[in-house]
């Protein structure tokens, strides 16, 4: 089974954005079928092409304080962040193939 953080508080989230080089955050709602559909093939891109990236759950129902500070107003939403910035957002819809060429440019600049 693949491993997934789900931080506490928006605290914990911000202290695991500063400390790990790459981050990504998957927000998701209970009852929401693209939701369930996208997290397996995302995880599975993260851990397999991008192993160095932190997985991060949130389910927007038990935290909405970290949905409000992050603009998050949709779900699904996944964001990618390096050195504690934001690189990718996409909301919705995703193609895992264009998640893959996103993160993929700056990843390689970053860990190669």
């Amino acid at each position: 089974m693949i491993d997934s953080v789900l931080p506490s508080s928006l605290e914990d989230l911000q202290e695991i954005l500063n400390k790990e080089k790459a981050s990504a955050i998957y927000f998701s709602s209970n009852g929401c079928g693209v939701c369930e559909a996208l997290k397996p093939k995302i995880q599975d891109l993260i851990f397999s092409e991008f192993p160095n990236i932190k997985f991060i759950e949130i389910k927007s129902e038990i935290h909405p304080e970290i949905n409000g500070h992050f603009g998050v107003f949709s779900a699904p939403t996944f964001l990618v962040f390096l050195e504690g910035k934001e690189y990718v957002r996409k909301v919705r819809n995703m193609s895992v193939r264009e998640l893959y060429q996103e993160i993929s440019r700056n990843y390689n600049l970053l860990f190669y």
